[in-house]
């Protein structure tokens, strides 16, 4: 099945069986690996992405479900060599240990500022609830979600 979608600001146009995930199509024929798949069941966050500027678990949907959307993916959050805010937190507060969940959890902490701009810990960590981290126990995420908040409100 033919699909075009925007990816990060580029138009991509595939023929993909119709079974393919939207995280396999963005890792092996798009070669976008930011996106991390972890669990295949939308349980652990690693594959979150934006479609259509809403947070999403990558793995549990069909690429073809997303034919026409604008999709931005980890790779996408940076302004060339100026990281974003919240990937600037990260690495201020060093919210990541090995950094296998980290780009699902700026995906959906990105997600978290856009709805609420200045949210509270308790805000943070329950907007975190579907991200799996097992290395950090979340207080540096929270800390480097709650430095980005003040740089974006600056």
């Amino acid at each position: 099945m033919q699909i075009t979608m925007k990816i990060n600001g580029q138009t991509y146009s595939h023929d993909v069986e119709p079974r393919i995930s939207l995280a396999q199509y963005l890792r092996e024929t798009v070669d976008l690996t930011g996106t991390h798949i972890g669990c295949d069941t939308s349980g652990c966050g690693a594959c979150t992405v934006h479609v259509d500027g809403a947070a999403v678990k990558s793995c549990t949907l069909l690429a073809v479900q997303v034919n026409g959307s604008e999709i931005t993916t980890i790779e996408g959050m940076a302004n060339g060599s100026e990281l974003h805010p919240i990937q600037e937190g990260f690495k201020e507060h060093h919210g990541l240990q090995c950094g296998f969940c980290t780009p699902g959890m700026v995906m959906t902490a990105a997600d978290i500022l856009k709805n609420n701009p200045n949210p509270s810990e308790a805000e943070i960590r329950e907007g975190l609830e579907g991200n799996f981290c097992r290395c950090t126990g979340y207080h540096n995420i929270v800390k480097s979600i709650q430095h980005a908040a003040e740089k974006l409100n600056a």
